[in-house]
């Protein structure tokens, strides 16, 4: 009789540990996989990092004001946080472009480097005249032009001038320093302007 009592109560507890394992199993799976891990932005690899660039790209060149005579660009780091640069010749276009970044889901913090180039009358018609000279249609680089935001940047500082953006060529990157020179009233023209093709090798070989 002792024998058996021992038996079913063995069976019992064999049970109830089933039953606990069954019910404890896969909280603890859930837990080791919550979601504020798998999103912590200690974790975030190379290809979350390149998706949130392209989206913080894409806010900051559908501005309403951003144009031909800004230049905007991020630098974002795995931990979520984004840093601003670049130049603009609107304080709101500064102001839109930290409140968009800001609303991403994925941005814990805004850096805004963001320099508002100073009012002058002499660098608007500099930029006027310039935009007339890189982009004239008697030239290859007309058909930047035919973008709502054309991909060759124009800033201007107290007369000194920067080239920015992406070409498709070397010859159009030359072109469009050459026709820059050519205008008077510039005291200084830098080309910084990138070839799409180097930057593809670039992501290639990443």
């Amino acid at each position: 009789m002792q024998k058996k009592w021992l038996l079913t109560r063995a069976f019992v507890i064999a049970i109830t540990a089933l039953f606990f394992t069954l019910a404890t199993g896969p909280t603890f799976a859930q837990h080791a996989k919550t979601p504020g891990q798998l999103k912590s932005p200690a974790n975030r690899n190379d290809r979350q990092v390149e998706a949130l660039k392209e989206e913080i790209r894409h806010q900051l060149v559908t501005l309403p004001y951003y144009s031909v005579f800004d230049w905007l660009q991020a630098e974002v780091k795995p931990d979520g946080t984004v840093r601003l640069m670049g130049e603009v010749t609107r304080p709101t276009i500064k102001g839109d472009a930290e409140k968009r970044v800001k609303k991403l889901e994925a941005v814990n913090q805004v850096i805004d480097d963001i320099e508002v180039l100073p009012l002058s009358p002499m660098d608007d018609d500099l930029r006027i005249a310039l935009y007339r000279a890189i982009f004239n249609f008697n030239t290859p680089l007309f058909r930047y032009a035919t973008q709502s935001v054309p991909p060759i940047h124009i800033i201007v500082k107290n007369g000194h001038v920067t080239l920015k953006g992406v070409v498709l060529s070397q010859s159009d990157s030359q072109l469009a320093y050459m026709a820059a020179q050519g205008v008077p009233g510039a005291f200084e023209v830098r080309n910084e302007l990138m070839i799409e093709q180097r930057l593809d090798e670039k992501v290639t070989r990443k």
